[in-house]
């Protein structure tokens, strides 16, 4: 009866409605933006997960030469780079939701996303890997942590470590080269959570200084369908003061930003960057998911618009916030890529970023499932994002990989954390990139 009921979902959701814009116009500085489609059934076009073959692997751009950094890992998600060299990944996954998406459409949605390899328990863990003689292979794997509650975002400021739990941000004593952390000292901060917690995942990043935490925490729906209440302190970038844990809301309306970095300005201090997974059953080209700064008291429109002033017909609660100035994004990755990991680094001579695109499922056809470069010119992004690392989806449309968390490790290579593939690719540069 489910698998009945699959095929009936994905076959609707898969009649009519495909992208019309040409290719990649939805991307860049000035995106070129469609008209909302409305459908009965949102277009579902799920990747079937089926993980990578024996001998098989993404492609790397030239230039580049991949390893396997750690393979047989649990649902790995995220990453964070030690000075020593050592490389954390939270092997995590989404919490219990017993009020998330509850109903035919929630049961109809969580098959999909099972389908799609989001379905697993978490492991509710960080694992430690070591490559001691430094040839892109970890000989070394230790359980760093465990008994969390989803962990995601990491950071390291001095002796102490940090952790974003998916309700809250726990603070550890760390010594340099220490494999396994004692109990945590403190709760530093309570985060949103609760019983529907629709983007469980809680992004972390230190300010430059060390006296701040930034933390992103996604909405707890599409477009405020479970109320605004429900959205309270969510669809927000957090700022928190590191001694005392009292926080304060630094930018809001970002429907889920996940990665974040600092990267530096034309003029003046670095800037906050994020990347930020937009709304979804407006059609295969609607809404672009984002890489933009985060500045101050900016308001980026959600959930009443969606890239600057386009109002979303489908909210229509009354709310102080519709008369907010909106941050229009700086560069559109195109539409239902689901940007995750972000970090900053150079190619060719350029800085930019690294953004690992997760891969769509509101979307005819695929976009995403690979990890792409956004060159950097005088603090801002320029051009169009470059492909470093592809193939995750073979000539079926099967998903043998999705690319979650990136990172660059103490060597320069890119790490890239496969949470299909139950890996971690490394990509070191094998001469002098073009």
């Amino acid at each position: 009866m489910r698998a009945a009921a699959l095929a009936a979902v994905l076959w609707l959701g898969a009649c009519g409605e495909a992208t019309v814009l040409p290719l990649r116009a939805d991307e860049g500085v000035r995106p070129r933006l469609a008209e909302p489609v409305r459908t009965l059934v949102p277009t579902v076009n799920i990747a079937p997960a089926q993980r990578w073959p024996a001998g098989t692997a993404p492609q790397a751009a030239a230039g580049w030469k991949l390893s396997n950094l750690a393979a047989g890992l649990d649902h790995p998600r995220w990453l964070f780079v030690l000075p020593n060299g050592d490389v954390l990944v939270a092997e995590s996954n989404a919490p219990k939701r017993p009020a998330d998406s509850p109903g035919i459409k929630g049961w109809i949605m969580r098959l999909v996303m099972a389908r799609a390899g989001a379905g697993v328990p978490s492991a509710n863990r960080i694992r430690l890997l070591r490559d001691v003689d430094r040839d892109g292979v970890a000989e070394r794997r230790e359980i760093f942590a465990e008994g969390l509650n989803s962990p995601f975002g990491m950071a390291l400021v001095g002796d102490r470590f940090y952790v974003a739990n998916t309700d809250a941000v726990l603070e550890f004593a760390y010594r340099d080269g220490q494999t396994k952390l004692d109990p945590p000292l403190r709760r530093l901060t309570e985060l949103p959570a609760g019983d529907i917690n629709h983007h469980w995942t809680k992004s972390l990043i230190a300010s430059l200084d060390g006296s701040k935490l930034f933390v992103g925490v996604g909405s707890n729906s599409n477009v405020a369908e479970n109320g605004l209440a429900a959205e309270e302190g969510r669809a927000a970038v957090w700022e928190i003061d590191r001694v005392s844990g009292s926080k304060r809301l630094f930018a809001s309306g970002l429907r889920n930003p996940v990665g974040l970095a600092w990267l530096p300005a034309a003029q003046g201090a670095p800037r906050l960057w994020a990347v930020v997974n937009e709304r979804d059953e407006l059609g295969s080209d609607l809404v672009p998911d984002y890489l933009t700064a985060v500045d101050d008291g900016a308001f980026y429109g959600w959930p009443f618009s969606w890239w600057g002033n386009h109002a979303d017909q489908r909210v229509t609660a009354s709310d102080p916030r519709r008369a907010t100035p909106v941050r229009v994004p700086d560069f559109s990755l195109g539409s239902h890529v689901a940007p995750l990991g972000l970090a900053a680094g150079r190619l060719g001579g350029r800085e930019g970023v690294f953004v690992g695109l997760h891969g769509s499922w509101n979307r005819r056809p695929h976009s995403g499932y690979k990890v792409v470069f956004v060159p950097f010119e005088q603090g801002t992004p320029q051009g169009l994002a470059q492909d470093v690392l592809t193939g995750f989806l073979d000539a079926e449309g099967r998903a043998r990989g999705r690319p979650v968390g990136v990172a660059v490790d103490t060597q320069g290579a890119l790490l890239v954390a496969d949470d299909v593939g139950n890996t971690v690719w490394r990509l070191a540069p094998a001469r002098a990139l073009p």
